[in-house]
């Protein structure tokens, strides 16, 4: 057979048989190896990439384990303390059965509150002349650290089972796309410790800082430990301002909060109006302030759902006021973008005042995030 039959590929015409049977060993046999091992050698490929990543989350979970350590030394806790609060990082909170989803919302808050008051007591033994500015930057110190911990774990566990299982391309290929966005988010969760130990706001308190300028020469009334309001008179309109005690890192029970309100001086309300910090868009502006419909809080849901009951129940509506910002601009320390973003938001808030409440009438403004650094 001629050779000039076989056009040409890459530009080379085999001149000879040897340079035929090179030429076809050259092009067959790869493509062979790659129809038989390509599956198992795109495997080995991605587990080094996953390798790579789990090596960046192992670090950040034992480095958040150190500031910790580090920053409890600072403040005077022993090797013991620090072992006990060490020993915190690897609790577990069971979550309730859904099989059946009626009053699960009224499980899932009695197990958050047991969970948090438990923390809160083992702190608080254990750190004694800490203020509570202090022990709130341990508790969320130790959140941060065990979360840090547990997607460590996590990842680790579906690497494991990828090279237990390497033909199961379709577990690894998920476990590569997710994994730069997650490794991201877990470099800014370690980066807030640093923010946490300074006392510094975060992004997420842009809630809180605003209802706090709000607050300022006003007398302030706790509702609970966490919590506090204060009422302020905007052109005939009385408005009771609500936000987690500060500055302490904390998010308060705001839902709780509006409840005693609510069934108290502020049954009569027109209108309850939320300020939070919203997950922007690729390609928007941080700091950018919208105002919407709705109840503008985050979470698992066990507060957004006792909110939206009560307003319902109630016949109130809601608005939102939202600063929209990225998750790592939220849980890092607060950028000029975002602090200067308050005035705009401010304004807002005033313009759905005078429009949705009438004169002579109340309304409740609440101010959702985290108030580290943020007084009243």
């Amino acid at each position: 057979m001629s050779t000039a039959a076989f056009s040409p590929i890459f530009g080379f015409v085999p001149t000879s048989p040897l340079y035929f049977v090179l030429y076809m060993l050259l092009i067959w046999v790869p493509y062979i190896i790659l129809i038989i091992y390509g599956q198992k050698l795109q495997s080995y490929s991605i587990m080094a990439d996953v390798a790579r990543y789990l090596n960046r989350l192992k670090y950040d979970a034992e480095q958040s384990r150190e500031n910790l350590m580090s920053y409890l030394q600072r403040k005077g806790v022993g090797g013991d303390g620090q072992k006990s609060i060490e020993s915190m990082i690897e609790d577990v909170t069971i979550t309730p059965v859904d099989m059946d989803p009626v009053g699960i919302v009224k499980k899932m808050e009695l197990i958050l509150r047991t969970q948090e008051e438990s923390v809160k007591s083992r702190i608080k033994s254990i750190m004694k002349d800490a203020n509570e500015v202090e022990r709130a930057a341990v508790a969320n110190m130790l959140e941060i650290a065990s979360a840090l911990t547990l997607v460590y774990k996590v990842i680790r566990h579906y690497y494991l089972l990828g090279r237990k299982f390497p033909d199961n391309i379709y577990l690894l290929a998920q476990l590569q796309m997710i994994l730069p966005g997650l490794v991201k988010q877990a470099d800014a969760y370690l980066g807030a410790m640093g923010a946490l130990e300074k006392s510094l706001p975060l992004g997420d308190g842009i809630g809180p800082m605003i209802v706090g300028k709000f607050m300022r020469g006003s007398e302030k009334i706790e509702l609970d430990d966490e919590t506090v309001y204060a009422e302020y008179l905007y052109k005939g309109r009385t408005v009771a301002f609500l936000k987690a005690k500060g500055p302490m890192a904390s998010v308060g029970h705001v839902d709780s909060g509006l409840k005693r309100l609510l069934d108290g001086p502020y049954a009569d309300v027109k209108a309850i109006i939320m300020i939070d910090a919203a997950l922007k868009m690729e390609g928007e502006q941080s700091g950018e302030v919208a105002v919407g419909i709705g109840a503008a809080i985050g979470g698992i849901g066990v507060e957004k759902f006792n909110i939206e009951e009560e307003a319902s129940r109630r016949r109130i509506p809601l608005y939102a006021v939202i600063v929209k910002e990225s998750i790592f601009e939220a849980i890092s320390v607060m950028t000029r973008a975002i602090a200067e973003s308050a005035e705009n938001a401010r304004k807002s808030v005033l313009d759905l005042i005078e429009r949705s409440v009438p004169e002579g009438e109340k309304c409740i403004v609440i101010g959702v995030g985290n108030t580290m650094g943020v007084a009243q």
